[in-house]
């Protein structure tokens, strides 16, 4: 099918668990507020970790499972159910009007269920193999965030998971937008789920040296792009989009967040965990998707930049958008939201998407936090500490991934 045969898909329904809350609405008013949902780390004893704090979503009860159902969920497919059911509500919705066989969900999650994982490994030492659970597989694997939507909604068509460390959801949401654009689907469930803030996840993020260890002011710590900048702040939760064909949105009445337009992806080809310092694949992933969604740099409004608060890879996505853009880098507007929620992983591009469809649906840019001194390779504008009114027709989500996965989604306004 060719691109002028290609199937319209935009955007109807969004849900998401974040430490921030729940509601789209508020978290949305919190993000333009420049509102942290990063905080000491409450679920488990830290105190013995260099990192005691994080994204983790506090108090968190399913909201949209019965209590028996969440029992044979991992916390990543908890949280991928609730934002998925919450997705569905929004798009309004009604899968028994719908061909089953046309509605699908691709979840991406980068570390699955890590905390059945740790649990079902100590259940082994202390107690012996027969003392496992049947249920252990089922929650621990990839596929259960996107395996339990399809149960849940009873729908039948594409679903699968992508694993692409943080690149994930990004991929996820790239690949249903395929599925309706090459007439596998009309509506796809799609995003990314991620529950990694476990003792385990802690440990082994704190060895590989990546993460912020500001313990004395962990609302600031997260600061994409600044020069005091020490690493990324490890979080978790949940972004879920409905993605429709156009027409069918058009047919039932939907309302339409914005239209999905470009899937671009690339690897670095050169690192398992540090980005190409020139920013080359994360261009060539911008450059594909533009080309895709048939736009020049120039058209761009918006980058939700992948932001992680990391030395080398906010440095390497600044070159990525000049290498792109050339003199419209310094015209287009950049924030990374991740200075607020901490970096879900494999949930993020879930996340941003979200932030990325409510920016053009209500023109408004939400900011980059604790941006005070920008460091001497950030040049660019990133609309530091304060929101900003703007007409976003065309924005851009970046999601750069450990193993050198670059993923770059457009959306526009419809």
């Amino acid at each position: 099918m060719h691109n002028n045969q290609r199937r319209r898909v935009v955007i109807t329904g969004l849900g998401w668990v974040t430490s921030l809350g729940h509601d789209v609405k508020q978290v949305w008013a919190d993000l333009l507020a420049c509102k942290s949902g990063v905080h000491a780390i409450e679920r488990f004893d830290a105190s013995a970790y260099p990192v005691r704090f994080g994204g983790e979503v506090l108090n968190y009860q399913p909201r949209n499972i019965e209590k028996r159902d969440a029992k044979r969920l991992d916390r990543f497919a908890q949280f991928a159910l609730d934002a998925a059911v919450d997705a569905v509500k929004d798009a309004d919705l009604d899968f028994a009007k719908e061909n089953s066989w046309r509605c699908g969900s691709i979840i991406g999650s980068g570390i699955g269920g890590i905390e059945e994982f740790e649990y079902g490994h100590r259940k082994l030492m202390e107690k012996g193999p027969d003392r496992l659970s049947p249920f252990m597989v089922p929650k621990l694997m990839c596929n259960a965030g996107s395996g339990n939507i399809s149960i849940h909604f009873g729908i039948q068509g594409p679903n699968n998971a992508v694993a692409s460390a943080c690149a994930s959801a990004a991929h996820a949401i790239g690949d249903a937008a395929n599925a309706i654009r090459y007439n596998a689907a009309d509506v796809m469930i799609t995003g990314g789920s991620e529950a990694a803030l476990t003792p385990l996840g802690l440990g082994c993020f704190v060895a590989l040296k990546a993460l912020s260890r500001r313990n004395d002011d962990p609302t600031h710590a997260s600061r994409p792009f600044d020069k005091d900048r020490d690493g990324f702040i490890l979080s978790e939760g949940a972004g879920v989009l409905i993605l429709e064909e156009y027409e069918h949105a058009k047919a039932r009445g939907a309302n339409i967040y914005a239209e999905f337009l470009g899937y671009g992806q690339s690897a670095d080809g050169s690192h398992i965990t540090a980005p190409d310092e020139q920013g080359r694949g994360a261009a060539y992933a911008m450059q594909a998707a533009l080309e895709d969604a048939g736009h020049d740099p120039a058209d761009v409004d918006y980058i939700n930049a992948h932001g992680t608060s990391t030395p080398l890879g906010d440095a390497a996505e600044t070159r990525a958008v000049k290498r792109l853009f050339n003199d419209d880098a310094y015209k287009v507007a950049v924030s990374s939201t991740k200075s607020m929620t901490g970096h879900l992983l494999g949930a993020s591009g879930g996340i941003e998407a979200i932030i990325t469809a409510k920016a053009i649906e209500l023109g408004c840019i939400p900011p980059t936090a604790n941006l005070d001194n920008p460091s001497e390779e950030c040049d660019l504008d990133y609309v530091p500490n304060e929101a900003r009114q703007l007409d976003v027709k065309l924005a851009m989500s970046n999601s750069f991934g450990f193993g050198g996965h670059n993923v770059s989604l457009v959306l526009g306004k419809i």
